[in-house]
């Protein structure tokens, strides 16, 4: 087995014209927007880091760097699916996922059954094998503040049989 952590932040910007953030593939109707280079999903972003790691293959910015034009607003879920792709070619496969969006806004609790549904179709594997749970920071720092939105993701990764 094999163990993995994630971990990503993004700054987030008040735009009363916004189209909402993606979050776990699930776009988020508020009045924020991410500052990305691709389209910013911060939990995803850290779930191809802890995956990425737990085999020993860098980073998502390694495979997927934001100075190749190919990357600049990519989808993450593609980002997510390639990720898994280079776990299989080591041999793994994922046993579960934990995911902590930490957000002061938007609420994430509505859309986690939909961020966890989308999260374990991408992935192939059962509802049950992903957690997605949300915190704040209290009106601390910048997420606090609402100028950010940061996540972890621990997996752990099981040898194919």
């Amino acid at each position: 087995m094999r163990i993995g952590h994630g971990y990503d932040v993004h700054r987030i910007e008040y735009a009363e014209s916004s189209s909402g953030l993606v979050i776990c593939g699930v776009r988020i109707a508020c009045p924020y927007t991410v500052v990305a280079y691709s389209d910013g999903d911060i939990p995803i972003h850290a779930l191809c880091d802890a995956m990425l790691g737990a085999c020993a293959l860098g980073d998502i910015g390694k495979w997927f760097p934001d100075t190749d034009q190919r990357w600049q607003g990519a989808n993450s879920r593609t980002l997510l699916k390639a990720c898994k792709e280079k776990i299989q070619e080591q041999g793994y496969k994922l046993g579960n996922a934990d995911i902590t969006i930490i957000a002061q806004s938007p609420k994430m609790a509505p859309h986690i059954i939909d961020m966890r549904e989308n999260l374990a179709k991408d992935l192939g594997v059962a509802f049950d094998q992903i957690s997605v749970k949300a915190t704040t920071h209290e009106g601390v720092d910048a997420v606090g503040e609402k100028r950010a939105i940061a996540a972890h993701a621990v997996v752990l990764l099981e040898r194919y049989a």
